[in-house]
């Protein structure tokens, strides 16, 4: 008999290579050894052929409490078990609770971990009237980034953070080595342009994108990396969606700033010209779905090295603050989770680029990015056995079929997926069993940077 507890097989995706009918070995949650061939005997085995085997993904950019009493960690986290997306990273942007305390991030981290199906990592921000004075207390507590915002979405749920208390929160930030990210918007230029297409009584599917021209972008992205170079504290750009802001952080990085720059799947997937235009408000995301010929410029700077990870910015709005005829009336988001994976695999075969790309921009990046690589995002030996197994099964993408989503729509509906996720599995415990989620509310597990671990 084995002492091996689990050995999945299949075509093994690593960061630099896949391994042909490969094998990985779990003992105690944890990778203990992944070659080629059949692999060592083991007490649970799952014998998965031509698919594909892949680190589980870690999303970096979750709302899971946006909406108050509608989605929360139970569905969230039900729609990455089923996406193959093994622990999410959670904004600290809930509906009615700021997460800006060393308390309020405890308190979250112990809810979630009441409902999380998967493992979970968690965003701190700050109140501008605090300042810094809440960022240790909130490293002490577990926190595996900072997230702040130079737009104001909100003066209390998402307020914007004036460029001299950036500088103080940078700086407070630092010496604990945690990157501070940033929603990179323009506040002035945005209200300006806002203000522009409100008068012209424009209200179609254009009007979000002259609402939000691409330099109300990388006029915030110089900002962020200016502050990171005078402070030292790593600067992570939460999504970018246009190709000079790639440049921008390539450019900073050459510098020797820890510049680094998210692609939300949706800025890969979409267009502007095909997409916006069908979904209207159902489309409508801050920064905007820019057209054919941004997107493929993103395509050509993942392609290049210069996109740190690949995420979704995921948020479950209820359909009705999603279909007001008026663009700009919508909420700002859509849900992602459960097709990640699927899509930036689609992207990439069709791009023929390799699919270590997956494995790096969904897996071994983030967790770099959020100091967990000490047990999350590769499968190696020491870490979590955190796996994804995608299947070719060719088939249109339905949210309201599917069940794993607190909402039945989607921008993606309708999309043609080659591949889908046939099994997911957690620290070596299934998760997702291709059809059905297997994983209970409270199996998932709260994830910290080492230093800090308690």
């Amino acid at each position: 008999m084995s002492d091996f507890d689990l050995v999945v097989t299949g075509h093994v995706v690593l960061t630099d290579r896949t391994i042909p009918r490969g094998f990985v070995a779990v003992r105690d949650g944890t990778v203990e050894r992944v070659g080629a061939g059949a692999g060592p005997a083991a007490r649970e085995r799952h014998d998965f052929g031509a698919a594909l085997v892949l680190p589980g993904a870690i999303d970096a950019q979750v709302h899971s409490c946006s909406q108050k009493n509608h989605e929360g960690f139970d569905w969230s986290t039900r729609a990455a078990a089923a996406g193959g997306v093994t622990t999410i990273v959670d904004m600290p942007y809930d509906d009615g609770n700021l997460i800006c305390t060393g308390e309020r991030l405890a308190a979250k981290a112990e809810a979630a971990g009441r409902d999380a199906r998967v493992d979970f990592a968690l965003y701190g921000t700050i109140r501008p009237a605090d300042g810094p004075r809440h960022v240790a207390e909130m490293v002490a507590a577990g926190a595996s980034a900072f997230k702040f915002s130079t737009y104001e979405t909100h003066p209390e749920r998402f307020p914007r953070i004036p460029t001299p208390l950036l500088c103080d929160v940078f700086a407070a930030i630092a010496p604990h080595g945690l990157a501070a990210g940033v929603h990179n918007e323009n506040d002035e230029c945005v209200r300006a342009f806002v203000e522009r297409v409100t008068a012209s009584g424009r209200t179609d599917y254009l009007a979000h994108g002259l609402s939000r021209p691409p330099v109300t972008e990388t006029l915030a992205m110089a900002e962020v990396y200016e502050i990171a170079a005078a402070t030292g504290c790593s600067a992570h750009v939460v999504h970018c969606s246009v190709g000079r802001g790639y440049a921008l952080a390539a450019a900073y990085r050459a510098q020797g700033v820890d510049a680094t720059v998210e692609a939300c799947i949706h800025y890969l997937t979409l267009s502007e010209e095909d997409d916006v235009a069908r979904l209207g408000g159902k489309a409508k995301i801050n920064p905007p779905v820019r057209g054919r010929a941004e997107r493929e410029a993103l395509w050509a700077h993942l392609a290049a090295g210069n996109v740190t990870v690949v995420s979704t910015d995921h948020v479950s709005w209820s359909e009705d603050r999603k279909t007001d005829p008026d663009m700009l009336k919508n909420a700002s988001g859509v849900p992602g989770l459960e097709v990640l994976v699927p899509l930036l695999v689609k992207g990439l075969t069709e791009r023929n680029l390799p699919l270590s790309w997956a494995a790096r921009l969904l897996a071994a990046n983030p967790a770099r990015l959020f100091r967990i690589g000490h047990r999350k995002g590769a499968l190696a030996p020491g870490r979590d056995a955190d796996i994804v197994v995608l299947g070719h099964r060719p088939g249109r993408y339905d949210a309201a079929a599917s069940g794993h989503c607190v909402v039945g729509w989607s921008p993606y509906e309708g999309m043609e997926l080659p591949y889908r996720p046939v099994a997911t599995f957690v620290r070596g415990r299934m998760a997702f069993d291709g059809s059905a989620v297997t994983a209970a509310p409270g199996t998932g597990t709260f994830v910290r940077p080492p230093a800090v671990a308690g």
